[in-house]
Parts: structure tokens; C-alpha cells; sequence
């Protein structure tokens, strides 16, 4: 006789979750084999592994979403230090991010504005009119020099991304991408609206220039968007996010099913 649905769920995430443990086994195998220097694997297979990679890693990424409905997600397993859940979850600790949440809303803003703005030029030049600044920058990257110099990008596949940019002339809408996200992650970050999201994408442009070769002040700014990020429930506490964050809830949060509870027994006659 089949038991409640609860039971059924609890079946099925169970299962769930034995193949998603396997297929992340899997993926780091995978991923091992890849990048470790000392087993190299031959050049006509690295192509199949990478897709492998990637799709076990979606697999994965998918199956542990799912498993949020599973009961016992809602349970804090490995339980931090007191600093740090005070340091991303009490209002109080608003006050530490706040001038780290100014410096960085300040120097995006500061960078947006100086590429719409330049100096002695027309609005825009050189990003506005074309994106011929970009594209500059792009073709820079993706050189590869004469040995022994090393190129500015390390991993082929981004140098293979920035150049199907360039042969698609990207940089005329590229360029206000670049010019309107950083004065918007800069505005965002100084009104403390939505400081998770902005500081989100603020590392993303990060990553990108680092992953172009241009370290700069990137790294300190990526290490301070990545608190953010962690701290977003209190970094904008003393911003906008006071009033935002409860006005718009976390609409991402999925209903965790509650465990069954045993039937309460009859009392004794």
C-alpha cells in the first residue's frame, strides 16, 4: 500500500540526492583530471571533457535546486562562528559595510561617469560613438605576443569569447553596457538599493577586466563586492534596503515542506 505523499516527496529527494552526489563525484574527477599539471589529458579529448564537466555541473546545479523543497533544507547543518552571523545577518552590522558599500558605489560611479563624461571630449567619446575605447581594449587582450612574453589572457576560451565579440562588432552595444552598468552598480551601491544584486554585478565587470589581464584595482574591489554579496540582508541596512528588502520580501524563497508529525494518540480511558 503506497504510504502519504510526504513520504513519496521524501523518496523522491532522497534519490535525488544520491544521484546528485554521484554526478558531482563525477564532475570533479573530471575537473581533476583537467586542470591538475602533472596528467595532462590528450588534446583531442580536453574539448569532450570540458563539455562533460559543464553539463555534470549544470546537472548538479539543477538537482540541488530542486532539493530545496526537501525538509530538511531548511536545517543549519554545519553552524558558523557567531562574528560571522552576526557580521551578515544582524541589522547592526549595516554600520561596518556602510563606508565599504560608499568606496566601492563611489569608484564605479567615479568609472562610469568618467566614460560618459571624459575630460576636454565630447560626451561618450570613444564608448558612446562606436566603442572604439573598447575595442581597443579587447584587441589588446586578445593578442598573443612572441615567446617568452605571456599574453594578457590566460584561458583560451575567454580570449575565443572577446574575439567572437570583436569579429561581431559587439563594442557599439557592448559599450553602453559597460558605461550605464557601472554607474548603475555605483548609484545602487550609494543608495544602498538592492546592494546584493549591484555588488553582484559590480564583480562580474571585476572579473571580467581581471579575466582580460587588466588587474588594476579589480582585485580589491571584486574582495569587497564579494562581502557585500555575503552581507546583503544588513549591508544596505542603513540605505534604501531598510525599507526595499521587506516591501519586496525574497521572492526566490521556495515553501519547505514540513516533516510528518506522528498521530497524536488517543488519551488513556
Amino acid at each position: 500500500m503506497p504510504g502519504p505523499p510526504n513520504e513519496k516527496g521524501q523518496e523522491r529527494m532522497s534519490t535525488l540526492r544520491r544521484y546528485v552526489t554521484l554526478l558531482a563525484i563525477f564532475a570533479a574527477v573530471v575537473l581533476a583530471y583537467l586542470a591538475n599539471p602533472w596528467l595532462r589529458p590528450p588534446d583531442w579529448i580536453e574539448p569532450y571533457l570540458s563539455i562533460a564537466f559543464w553539463v555534470l555541473s549544470i546537472l548538479v546545479i539543477v538537482g540541488l535546486f530542486q532539493d530545496r523543497h526537501d525538509p530538511g533544507a531548511a536545517e543549519v547543518e554545519v553552524e558558523g562562528p557567531a562574528f560571522s552571523r552576526y557580521l551578515f545577518n544582524n541589522t547592526r552590522a549595516g554600520l561596518f559595510w556602510l563606508p565599504i558599500r560608499l568606496f566601492l558605489g563611489f569608484a564605479w560611479l567615479d568609472a562610469g561617469l568618467h566614460k560618459l563624461l571624459p575630460e576636454g571630449k565630447a560626451m561618450g567619446a570613444g564608448w558612446l560613438d562606436g566603442g572604439s575605447s573598447l575595442l581597443g581594449f579587447w584587441e589588446r587582450a586578445v593578442a598573443v605576443p612572441d615567446a617568452p612574453a605571456r599574453p594578457a589572457i590566460t584561458y583560451d576560451w575567454y580570449r575565443t569569447f572577446l574575439q567572437t565579440l570583436i569579429d561581431n562588432d559587439a563594442q557599439s552595444w557592448f559599450a553602453y553596457v559597460i558605461v550605464f552598468g557601472e554607474i548603475l552598480v555605483g548609484l545602487g551601491l550609494l543608495v544602498g538599493a538592492l546592494v546584493g544584486i549591484a555588488a553582484f554585478f559590480g564583480a562580474m565587470m571585476n572579473m571580467s577586466f581581471l579575466l582580460a589581464g587588466s588587474a588594476s584595482s579589480n582585485p580589491v574591489l571584486f574582495a569587497m563586492a564579494v562581502g557585500l554579496i555575503l552581507g546583503w540582508r544588513v549591508a544596505g541596512y542603513y540605505g534604501l534596503d531598510r525599507y526595499l528588502l521587506p516591501l519586496l520580501g525574497v521572492p526566490w524563497r521556495a515553501p519547505v515542506v514540513n516533516a510528518p508529525t506522528p498521530e497524536a494518540r488517543p488519551a488513556p480511558s
